[in-house]
């Protein structure tokens, strides 16, 4: 399917709206956040969707640049707090400057986040690299109406074979935006091969979760790699990412996920990698966590990596409960000296209050527990300070004393 874009607005046209935002809304942006919301905003008669706007206080000084969306709660996305014009070469040097912070890290990563929105100062912008093909998402009215621009620089900048945007996530319609797929630049690239330190996965950017993969993740297979050994389980395994990152050094590894897809890919990228002493099954991993732990079964390394439990604030009591009830199982069956590699994606699940269920989880297993590494999403991925919705993953790395 080849997608037809998204609205076009002119650089030159949408320099010139303005927008009035209250004081609250100015000192939220001063705290380094990068969102003004719909109830800050003041007066915006006649801007149009998509629009990059001229801030105003309500004393008419100067609050910088931002995108404006027409239907979305977060009305205001910050881009300079400068009086600057916001034009083609502007955008250039976001996007370069985001490239420069990853120099290096294709050596070890055949696949990256590019450019991670809100973390990389170029909010609901999101261009993950795998190899020579880039995987786009505009995720606002602001960068939709650019993605026209966005395509021709990044051929510009990055000379890749194909440009492909995923735009099919639920975000887009609080935007009222279509959810569409397709080709932007290039031919339609097909399953690729990439590398991930040393480990090969087959990827469709144009199918599968995410833009294909999920790369947020790098960084902790290789820390789950210090400390994993002898018999391993790996639940949630999506495509065998933590199972076939650990595999060299263990005995055995189980992986377990409930969708049919990613076992079969799961099982295609152990092959890929000759890695004999994986097995992966389908399995609603609450359900085989408990028949595991019925049966007697002991590990050395438990890795649990769940879906995001927790959507919204509302869910997170249940979210919290999900969280620790698989973390209770799993440490039932671990077996003294070895390892817990757990985490959640839930933006609303804090660190503290994951490090509670966690502890909670060890209490009532009747287990000694050490906390080893706290640990976040790849470097890829960087946190921007004053902006939390940017710190998303946690990953605890625990150890069984008794």
């Amino acid at each position: 399917m080849i997608s037809s874009g998204g609205p076009s607005v002119t650089l030159g046209a949408m320099s010139q709206a303005q927008v009035t935002i209250t004081r609250r809304g100015l000192e939220r942006v001063r705290g380094g956040h990068l969102w003004v919301y719909r109830s800050d905003v003041r007066d915006a008669e006649g801007v149009e969707g998509g629009s990059v706007v001229r801030l105003r206080d309500e004393r008419g000084r100067s609050a910088g640049r931002a995108l404006y969306s027409s239907r979305s709660e977060i009305a205001l996305r910050l881009l300079t707090t400068r009086d600057e014009a916001i034009d083609r070469e502007w955008w250039r040097a976001r996007l370069r400057a985001a490239a420069a912070r990853r120099a290096g890290l294709e050596k070890d990563a055949g696949a990256y986040r590019l450019v991670y929105s809100e973390g990389d100062l170029l909010p609901s912008l999101i261009v993950d690299r795998y190899g020579d093909v880039l995987v786009v998402q505009t995720l606002s009215q602001g960068t939709d109406a650019l993605k026209g621009l966005f395509t021709e620089l990044l051929v510009e900048e990055f000379a890749p074979r194909a440009i492909v945007e995923r735009n099919d996530v639920r975000v887009r319609g609080l935007e009222g935006l279509p959810l569409q797929t397709g080709v932007l630049h290039g031919e339609e690239p097909g399953e690729l091969e990439v590398s991930q330190h040393g480990v090969r996965f087959r990827v469709a950017p144009l199918g599968g979760q995410k833009t294909g993969a999920f790369l947020d993740q790098r960084e902790n297979h290789l820390a789950a790699r210090r400390y994993a050994k002898g018999r391993a389980l790996d639940c949630f395994t999506f495509n065998g990412g933590f199972a076939l990152s650990i595999a060299g050094v263990c005995e055995s590894v189980a992986g377990l996920d409930i969708s049919s897809e990613a076992v079969a890919a799961s099982r295609r990228n152990a092959e890929l990698n000759g890695a004999a002493n994986v097995q992966f099954r389908e399995a609603n991993v609450f359900d085989a966590l408990h028949e595991l732990e019925q049966a007697g079964e002991r590990f050395d390394t438990i890795v649990l990596d769940p879906p995001a439990f927790a959507k919204n604030r509302a869910s997170v009591p249940a979210a919290a409960r999900g969280y620790k009830e698989i973390n209770l199982r799993a440490l039932k069956m671990l077996r003294p000296g070895g390892h817990l590699v757990t985490c959640t994606c839930s933006y609303h699940m804090t660190e503290p209050l994951f490090l509670e269920v966690v502890a909670a989880a060890a209490s009532d297993a009747h287990r000694r527990v050490q906390l080893v590494e706290r640990r976040v999403q790849a470097q890829d991925h960087p946190v921007l300070l004053g902006v939390p919705e940017t710190l998303y993953l946690k990953c605890v790395v625990a150890r069984a004393l008794e």
